[in-house]
């Protein structure tokens, strides 16, 4: 318990004071959103930042070690932990201040992210709680099977995936008895860098 509230912590970092909550149940997740594969860019990735009939306001950069670039007229924007399309939206809106309808598009040059960015958590009752990399396409099964498995005293319908989701933390619901049991993948959602999986144990 004291392992996983440490982990809690380090992702609330960023989050401000505002209270957190952390729902029990979630019935209005969107799974087709949970399951898709995207990249989020990391620490020295390189980026191209393409503005449309606006060359000299297109560059390409280093995503610096605080997970920022900096942007003509726009100045610095965190890109790091971020979706391509998110970042480029975020241009988009800032750079509507000076330019008519601005169009940006954000693409990855060079993927050369460092590790602390991109970890993925299993704790509780597995057989080896780990901190591992994250990998694109990892999906919660990869990341118990990655962690031994399951342990003799897991609650497997009781797991949780913990993730963090602007200034809130949101808990998924991950029914693993169905997935290493009955093969029902409806909960096996695709991860992302900072994802927490939390397996409890059984209450005898």
């Amino acid at each position: 318990m004291k392992l996983l509230a440490v982990l809690f912590s380090l992702l609330l970092v960023g989050c401000g004071s505002k209270a957190v909550n952390l729902p029990s149940t979630l019935p209005n997740v969107d799974k087709n959103q949970m399951l898709v594969e995207q990249y989020y860019i990391g620490v020295d990735d390189v980026v191209s930042v393409n503005v449309w009939k606006n060359p000299d306001l297109s560059i390409v950069v280093p995503v610096r070690p605080d997970g920022k670039i900096s942007v003509p007229l726009v100045g610095e924007v965190v890109a790091g932990g971020r979706a391509p399309d998110v970042v480029a939206s975020e241009i988009t809106s800032k750079l509507s201040r000076f330019i008519r309808d601005p169009q940006v598009s954000v693409i990855l040059q060079q993927l050369n992210s460092h590790e602390f960015l991109s970890r993925i958590r299993v704790t509780g009752a597995v057989r080896l709680p780990v901190s591992m990399n994250f990998r694109q396409g990892m999906t919660v099964l990869d990341a118990v099977l990655e962690a031994g498995g399951l342990n003799e005293f897991a609650a497997g319908a009781s797991a949780k995936l913990f993730r963090r989701t602007g200034n809130d933390v949101k808990a998924y619901q991950i029914n693993l008895t169905d997935i290493l049991s009955e093969g029902d993948m409806s909960t096996n959602y695709a991860l992302q860098p900072g994802d927490i999986l939390s397996i409890p144990e059984r209450v005898f």
